[in-house]
This record gives C-alpha cells, sequence and structure tokens, in this order.
C-alpha cells in the first residue's frame, strides 16, 4: 500500500536520486554537511548500487587520475566554469579522502598514470562507499525509481513509479546519462530535468569504440600499438591530438586514443555535413624522418616496416599504397610520398560508432550555465542539485570522470545538506564580484564544440 503523501517541510530529508559514484558521493556528504547531520534518503532505482564502479577498469576501478586539469574536460559550457568545480576538491584531497576516510589505499600505476585501489578490486571501493553513507545514517532504498519531481510549498515531493510520494527538503539528481544502458542508465534524470524548466545539451554516446565497413580492417583485429590521432575542432582551426593505444577490433577500432577522440567523430556525424577527418600517425617517426630512412635503406620494404610495426599492418599499408612488392632503392618520389602519409597521416575509414551500450560515458546534459558552480543548485529550481554525468562535460578516460563525479558529488552534497546554502541569486553575485578578465581560455587540446 503506498504511503500516505506528506507535505514538505523545512525539516524534510535530503533525498539522492542515484546511486551510482556521484550519487552516493553526494549522500555521504549530505548526511555529515549539517550538525546534528541531515537525514539523507537515497534512491536507487536498480537493485544493484554503483554498477559502474564495479565493472570500470576491468573490475579495478580507475579511482583518480595521476593529474587532471580543466582543459582535459569537453563542454559546450565555460572551461573557467570546469575549473571552478574542480578547484573546489583538489584532486589530493579527493585522494586523500579515500585512503583517510573510506581506507581505500591508493596506488599510483605509472604506465597508465591512473589511481587503482591497491586491492585491485573495485568491490572495495563500491563497499567503502555504502558503508561510509550506512555509517553517516544514509538510508539506501533499491529498487526505487522516481517518476516525476514535484515542488512543494516548502521543498519538493518525490513521487516513485510505485505510486509511493516523499517529501524533501531538498533533492540531489545524479542519475547519470545514458551510457551503458545495462547498468540502469537511461536518462531519466534528464527527462526531470526537462519538466522542470531545464534545458539539454542535445546528448551523445563519448569514449566510444569506432565501426568501420572495411573489411581488410576487419581482418587485422586483435593488432594493438601506440599512434598518434588527430581531428580538427569544429569552428577552429586547431586539431584535436589523442596519444595512446590503438585497437584494430572485429568491428572497427577501439583503445584509449580511439576513445578519446570519438567525440568529435560522434557529433559530426550528428549533423549533416561533412563528417570529422580522423588522421593516424602510427609510429613516432614524422613525414620527414620517414622520408629519409626511406631514401636510405636497399631491399624489401616489409622488414623495414614490420620493425616498428606489427606486421600484418606494415602488409596493409604497403598493399593501400600499391608497393607491396616494391623494394626501397626502386621507389619513385611519388611512391615515396604515397607511403610517407600512409604512415603518418593515414585517414581512418571510420563511419559509425557502437552507441550507448559500449559508451563510457555520455557527452552533452544540463548545460553548466544553468546550475551555480559553487552549489551546483540548479538557477532555474531552488533546492535542486545536479551532479555528475548528468552535467555537460566529460574527461578523457583514466579516471578523470570519476573525478568528476566524486568532486560534483561531494559539492552537490555539502550543498544539499547545509542548514542553508547559499541561494542561486547570492552564488551569481559572488561569481561576478570575483570572476576573471573574459577571453579565449581554451587550451590547446580543448574541444568548445
Amino acid at each position: 500500500m503506498p504511503e500516505k503523501e506528506q507535505e514538505s517541510t523545512g525539516d524534510a530529508p535530503v533525498v539522492v536520486i542515484g546511486a551510482g559514484a556521484a550519487g552516493l558521493m553526494a549522500a555521504i556528504f549530505a548526511a555529515q554537511a549539517a550538525q546534528p547531520p541531515a537525514e539523507v534518503v537515497l534512491l536507487e532505482a536498480t537493485d544493484r548500487p554503483g554498477q559502474k564502479i564495479l565493472i570500470s577498469g576491468g573490475g579495478r576501478c580507475n579511482v583518480l587520475p595521476e593529474r587532471a586539469a580543466a582543459s582535459d574536460f569537453h563542454t559546450d559550457g565555460s572551461p573557467n566554469t570546469v575549473r571552478k568545480i574542480l578547484d573546489a576538491w583538489p584532486l589530493d584531497e579527493v585522494k586523500d579522502f579515500f585512503g583517510r576516510d573510506l581506507g581505500v589505499p591508493l596506488v599510483l600505476e605509472a604506465d597508465s598514470a591512473k589511481y587503482f585501489p591497491a586491492s585491485n578490486r573495485s568491490r572495495m571501493v563500491l563497499d567503502a562507499l555504502l558503508r561510509a553513507a550506512a555509517e553517516r545514517g544514509v538510508t539506501l532504498r533499491r529498487g526505487a525509481r522516481v517518476s516525476a519531481l514535484d515542488r512543494a510549498d516548502r521543498g519538493w515531493t518525490v513521487r516513485l513509479a510505485s505510486g509511493e510520494a516523499l517529501a524533501a527538503g531538498r533533492v540531489v539528481l545524479a542519475t547519470g546519462g545514458l551510457s551503458v544502458p545495462a547498468t540502469g542508465s537511461d536518462g531519466s534524470g534528464l527527462a526531470l530535468a526537462r519538466t522542470l524548466g531545464h534545458s539539454i545539451v542535445p546528448t551523445y554516446p563519448a569514449l566510444v569504440p569506432l565501426t568501420t565497413d572495411r573489411s581488410d580492417h576487419h581482418a587485422l583485429a586483435g593488432i594493438s600499438l601506440p599512434v598518434t590521432l588527430s581531428a580538427p575542432v569544429p569552428g577552429s582551426k586547431r586539431l584535436y591530438q589523442a596519444r595512446g593505444g590503438f585497437l584494430f577490433t572485429h568491428r572497427g577500432y577501439s583503445g584509449p586514443a580511439v576513445l578519446n577522440v570519438s567525440h568529435l567523430a560522434v557529433r559530426s556525424a550528428q549533423v549533416i555535413g561533412p563528417r570529422t577527418l580522423i588522421s593516424v600517425q602510427w609510429t613516432d617517426l614524422g613525414a620527414i624522418a620517414w622520408d629519409a630512412l626511406l631514401r636510405s635503406r636497399r631491399g624489401p620494404l616489409l622488414p623495414l616496416l614490420r620493425d616498428v610495426l606489427p606486421e600484418r599492418l606494415a602488409q596493409q599499408l604497403l598493399v593501400e599504397a600499391g608497393l607491396a612488392e616494391a623494394e626501397g632503392s626502386q621507389l619513385r618520389r611519388e611512391d615515396r610520398g604515397q607511403l610517407v602519409e600512409l604512415l603518418t597521416r593515414y585517414d581512418l575509414p571510420w563511419t559509425g560508432h557502437e552507441g550507448y551500450r559500449t559508451a563510457e560515458v555520455t557527452g552533452g546534459g544540463i548545460p553548466l550555465n544553468e546550475v551555480s558552480p559553487a552549489t551546483l543548485e540548479s538557477r532555474l529550481a531552488r533546492g535542486l542539485h545536479l551532479c555528475g554525468e548528468m552535467l555537460d562535460a566529460f574527461g578523457p578516460i583514466g579516471g578523470f570522470n570519476f573525478l568528476w563525479a566524486w568532486v560534483t558529488g561531494k559539492i552537490a552534497g555539502d550543498a544539499a545538506g547545509s542548514p542553508e546554502p547559499p541561494e542561486p541569486e547570492e552564488a551569481v553575485a559572488a561569481e561576478e564580484a570575483g570572476a576573471e578578465p573574459t577571453g579565449d581560455e581554451t587550451a590547446e587540446n580543448e574541444d568548445p564544440a
């Protein structure tokens, strides 16, 4: 039998919707923000909170990056807003919180520049977050899907799909985006925010493998190597570059470098016009170095290429250049130039992407100018705070998006649990009083589109 609806009062609990990384952190800090601690109810639509935490980092959980800056993140909003948010809880302090407060010591993996739990078990991270929430008095309700948010006289009414209605003094929306829908991500929080007046930067799969219809590339599945990918930034003369691992798959391309540049490809596929050209530099050698090397060698080309490239890839490049049987001493200038082009500025023949099913994050979401950076309170709906993947910002792979979740969850939780958090108008005035001069603050590798 559904509970009788209660009138919202100033003493009503803080309700956090979504028990993922951002929601768990928001609940922890909301519960300890007030003295005495605020009553916090954490609602999770599925019966398994924190599923993305468990599957991250191959089951190890890449908790944090070694270093991070606002310029690492992509948003349609202001890079300065991203910087203000990240500065609110510096990375070193987040790392200390995991070790000191949660009892999860982190160890740096130097090769990948990521922090993992010393146990190398993502379950340890999730259990520590759940334990910290429980110790602070947070009530976790599983299978509690929210169907609507209604303003009440002195707060909010949170309506569940079951028909139950909960009174809330403040609400934190932390439902994530649409990536990896098998974990429960369905965009429902974005739909709720829209009903309350928020606009939505069109969402898209980000950090997602790309696909190709080239059967000869499908045959290269399993080949992996470090590369540099380049793609033009829309509306700019700059190139976005991603360095790291590249993997041929049975469907196309994956690996850190591909995932990090994929948002440019995905967004170009959403609009009418030319698709983004992604070029590959297969080795550390540039065009001049390759030209000199090819001119200096005699004999078959394959042994030369396979010294620095996987053999099957070297063969493929020679076939595409029409030089499978050629020898270095016989190369014409035009042939050499074509081969150098394929080695250093290869046009990656991507035709699509794998979608939200395998995307690590969702691009787009709630515009950053619709929340106060100091509290992440909505500027359109007082008493509503938004955090995590719902906001229009994401970083590269390697712990950056967990950092965003932890930081924004803490900001939203602190503000929601405080007795008198700053009102939106006060936050705006405070920002304007301390605002830096405006101008082109876009960093070299930042995508403002």
